[in-house]
């Protein structure tokens, strides 16, 4: 029998994740390009419902956010949760909707079932998004705005406590509004496609808990093949990465994080599908589209600190470089950023942070985020 991890058992945290849908830093099972990166779907913990799907419970919440790609604004999100099994984590059907400062607007459904004792886990996603945002071209810093039409399928089936193996299916039809010149090689291919992407997943999770893990390791490894739709052959590409967790306790009130991550995408890829510093691995310091490239890595490290019931903080570094291939990494110099944070639990029974991160990176450049956990 596969037993469910220790998980919050929170109202307020199921709400943050279902209102998080369309923002979390963090990819599950994401496909995992820049409108995935703002339309992804936290993992979420619920109350303590009765098993059965009448015995749920309704959760509503706004959550206000920062990040550098899409700035600031306000997801509101509102799910049902229910337990279809004792040793299974919750089930969950919710909706969100984002709104930003700089006109960027979405919304979506969700669906996350899990039953048989947790050893089966499906999850659906269909949402709707117009995104603005400045993307990095050799013609300078060009604002444009990407709208789509996202959905998405994963299966996962664990084979013990720890390890789960899972398929992905994802279809997005975007296209891209050029605001002031058109876009240069190789960007213009880009403007009007509709993908499908197919993927396989690897999730080996020893931590001790998912919110705020202070033991253990994740490894979480995710690769697709993508085929662009009633389109001319030649663009079938395939993406990779991985991410390496590790947590490790310091005395009775700090915690020691660290986040290995790598990526590699082919050549024909979508520019929204590249890797690039800020989108696989969560890091802090650059938007998302300011460094995409055919391969990534970065190494992350953080010190979390718990001063009472409430208040916390968090110290945090990294460095990473992206390239057409590993071997030209640091030729250019490595991108770093670090900075400090602070934390406010909004339970005192249950590890569920409010987060709000200063960072400042290696070209002098300043970055607030606000966002609700941790960003690994």
């Amino acid at each position: 029998m596969t037993k469910a991890k220790p998980r919050a058992r929170t109202g307020w945290r199921a709400a943050a994740g279902l209102a998080l849908m369309l923002l979390a830093p963090l990819p599950v099972s994401a496909g995992s390009g820049i409108v995935d990166g703002q339309a992804a779907t936290m993992e979420h913990a619920a109350g303590t419902p009765e098993y059965g799907v009448r015995d749920g419970s309704l959760v509503v919440a706004p959550i206000p956010f920062s990040n550098p790609t899409i700035g600031s604004g306000l997801v509101l999100g509102a799910g049902y949760l229910f337990n279809l099994d004792p040793a299974s984590k919750p089930s969950m059907v919710g909706i969100g909707g984002l709104w930003s400062d700089n006109g960027s607007r979405g919304y979506g459904v969700n669906i996350s079932l899990a039953f048989a004792n947790n050893r089966w886990q499906v999850h659906g996603f269909h949402g709707k998004a117009g995104l603005n945002y400045d993307l990095y071209t050799p013609l300078g810093i060009l604002p444009i705005r990407q709208d789509g039409r996202l959905s998405k399928l994963g299966l996962s089936y664990g084979v013990n406590h720890d390890l789960s193996f899972g398929l992905t299916l994802r279809h997005l039809d975007t296209s891209i509004e050029q605001k002031l010149i058109p876009l240069p090689p190789p960007f213009d291919r880009d403007i009007d496609l509709e993908l499908l992407n197919i993927g396989a997943v690897v999730d080996w999770d020893t931590r001790d808990d998912t919110i705020y893990p202070r033991s253990g390791h994740r490894l979480y490894a995710e690769a697709s093949h993508g085929e662009p739709l009633h389109q001319t052959r030649g663009r079938d590409y395939r993406k990779g990465y991985v991410n390496f967790d590790l947590f490790r306790p310091v005395g009775d009130h700090g915690v020691f994080a660290a986040r290995f991550s790598a990526c590699a995408a082919d050549d024909e890829a979508p520019f929204f599908d590249k890797c690039a510093l800020g989108l696989n691995d969560g890091f802090r310091g650059f938007s998302v589209t300011q460094f995409l490239d055919n391969r990534s890595a970065s190494l992350q490290v953080a010190y979390r600190h718990r001063f009472g019931d409430r208040l916390g903080a968090v110290a945090f570094a990294g460095t990473g470089d992206v390239g057409p291939h590993y071997e030209t990494f640091g030729e250019g110099g490595l991108h770093s950023a670090g900075g400090v944070g602070l934390r406010y639990r909004v339970s005192r029974k249950f590890p569920v942070d409010f987060a709000v991160d200063g960072s400042r990176n290696n070209l002098g450049e300043n970055t607030l985020y606000i966002y609700v956990g941790q960003r690994f």
